[in-house]
């Protein structure tokens, strides 16, 4: 055991007493510490460069890409890729206002129904919470196909080419209830629901009031995935939304690359546009990066916001208290 406190011998002969600090049971010492700062910086590094990569290709010459290869220090800067993107650029705004609309909503609603679902779950005092619980777990086990599923959606509830129908299938995951319903149990006492009731407050008071304020880490990290599967989700317009429809930025992307990877690749695409006097100078290399720029660009400035709460969240029920 560390002493707390030694003898010192001044110049002059005296002696006194110094304090020594007394280490924590849990306390690591400062070359770990550096240890640790040391190995997340390199992952930090393992991360980012090669985001600054995709920015730079996006940013350089389609032929010197292509001779060279991808490079930090390109021999020579160009935009042409993002000039191919932007010349039906109204195009690009609307997919980009169908993005943000069906995240923004489906985030918002997705937040609301799963908790509204999770709480009452999560209360020993709910009569059929094993039913609705076993109800939610079946589903992250079995689903009815691809076939029904579609049937569903398009025949049923008539959804096809609309925005709903990129917004309705995203909107419950069984995964992320339990999530919540763990939290909810876990967390909040049940003496404080229990006082609410004594003083006379409504259960949905209680839910907007007192359950939801002290939740903001698990909403704050179940929002953050949902916004992440609403944002880059373009299977949905693949299959719901026609041609002429109004497509997510996503989808947008995809099917402009298919687009350049169809006509570079096939000899008589080229051709034909040659004949008819259209100029053949389509960037793939380029373009591939200037796309995910785009795609990543606007849902890169969330993680600001969902920062404060999402390492708290993220390790919900991992320690029950």
């Amino acid at each position: 055991m560390l002493s707390q406190t030694e003898t010192a011998i001044g110049p002059s002969g005296r002696t006194g007493k110094r304090t020594k600090r007394q280490r924590q049971p849990n306390e690591i010492s400062n070359i770990s510490n550096l240890l640790i700062n040391i190995f997340f910086w390199i992952y930090t590094a393992i991360c980012v460069v090669p985001l600054i990569l995709v920015i730079i290709v996006s940013f350089s010459d389609e032929q010197s890409v292509v001779q060279h290869g991808y490079s930090f220090f390109p021999n020579k800067w160009d935009i042409s890729s993002y000039e191919f993107l932007l010349k039906d650029y109204w195009q690009i705004i609307d997919a980009a206002a169908v993005s943000l609309f069906v995240t923004v909503v489906g985030t918002i609603l997705s937040l609301v129904i799963m908790a509204m679902y999770a709480y009452p779950i999560s209360r020993g005092d709910f009569p059929h919470r094993n039913f609705f619980s076993f109800f939610m777990f079946f589903t992250l086990l079995f689903n009815g196909g691809l076939v029904p599923w579609y049937l569903v959606y398009t025949q049923m509830m008539h959804l096809k080419d609309t925005l709903w129908i990129l917004i309705m299938p995203l909107l419950v995951s069984a995964f992320f209830v339990i999530i919540l319903r763990t939290f909810f149990a876990n967390t909040i006492p049940p003496a404080l629901v229990e006082s609410a009731k004594i003083d006379g407050a409504p259960e949905f008071r209680i839910f907007v009031q007192i359950i939801l304020p002290l939740s903001l880490p698990v909403l704050a990290t179940v929002g953050l995935f949902q916004t992440l599967a609403y944002w880059n989700d373009w299977y949905l317009s693949l299959i719901f939304i026609s041609p002429e429809g109004h497509v997510n930025l996503q989808y947008l992307m995809y099917k402009t690359m298919l687009n350049v990877q169809f006509l570079t690749a096939s000899p008589q695409a080229m051709a034909a546009l040659a004949a008819q006097g259209v100029e053949i100078n389509l960037p793939t290399e380029t373009v591939r990066m200037a796309m995910a720029v785009i795609g990543i660009g606007p849902i890169v400035f969330v993680y600001s916001f969902f920062q404060k709460y999402f390492i708290k969240g993220l390790t919900v029920g991992a320690v029950k208290g």
